[in-house]
């Protein structure tokens, strides 16, 4: 069973010429794959259809087997699929970083205590701990994306997809980010420009142009 399947999508913002035409893409279990392409190739907005955020103008998006049209069935989807975005300040809103990690699983319903387990359980996992109380807004580039991913972490997603993961990222945190994703036991899609780091997290996948995908 494909996991994410964008069949036959079509999509186009107003006013403006289509992004995509025909485009097709399958994400199986367990699959990682990447998806490249030029600058302004519409690889964000590609991620942005598969969630729900933006509204195909022809084709249609399924997600574990079922079709997905309307903004509520895009409710299961978000709460089944982990979206990191290219720009962690869209991501942090939340006073401190346990209050931003939290802030999924209360959404889901779980409890301040299970929260708040789940913030610690995350943070321990991923070795961040140490940012646990700090000030969100005061964290470095780096240490935002690496809490943006703890964020969706916390919401136990079954597929994840990072856009440009490794934006702001120092030697450090690169490699820690490499590390966890190495140890992380799901199925995944990547946006990178960087070649070195899709080759190590999801060598395969699709190229993005001439407003289709084509795989590689």
């Amino acid at each position: 069973m494909a996991l994410i399947e964008l069949r036959d999508i079509g999509f186009a913002y107003p006013g403006l010429d289509p992004v995509l035409e025909g485009a097709d893409f399958r994400l199986e279990s367990g699959e990682r794959l990447s998806i490249v392409g030029p600058n302004g190739a519409g690889k964000s907005t590609l991620l942005k259809l598969i969630m729900g955020l933006l509204v195909p103008i022809e084709g249609t998006v399924v997600a574990f087997d079922q079709p997905r049209q309307c903004e509520a069935d895009f409710v299961e989807v978000r709460r089944r699929v982990g979206l990191v975005f290219q720009d962690a300040d869209d991501q942090l809103f939340c006073p401190t970083v346990a209050e931003d990690v939290a802030f999924g699983p209360l959404n889901l319903g779980k409890s301040k205590s299970e929260a708040l387990e789940i913030v610690d359980t995350v943070l321990s996992r991923l070795g961040l701990t140490h940012l646990r109380d700090r000030v969100t807004h005061k964290l470095s580039g780096g240490e935002k994306r690496l809490v943006t991913l703890a964020t969706v972490l916390a919401m136990e997603p079954e597929v994840l997809i990072l856009d440009e993961p490794t934006n702001a990222l120092d030697p450090e945190n690169y490699a820690r980010l490499v590390q966890i994703l190495q140890g992380l036991d799901l199925a995944l899609i990547l946006v990178s420009h960087d070649p070195e780091f899709r080759q190590t997290i999801a060598p395969q996948g699709y190229r993005l142009q001439q407003r289709q995908l084509q795989r590689i």
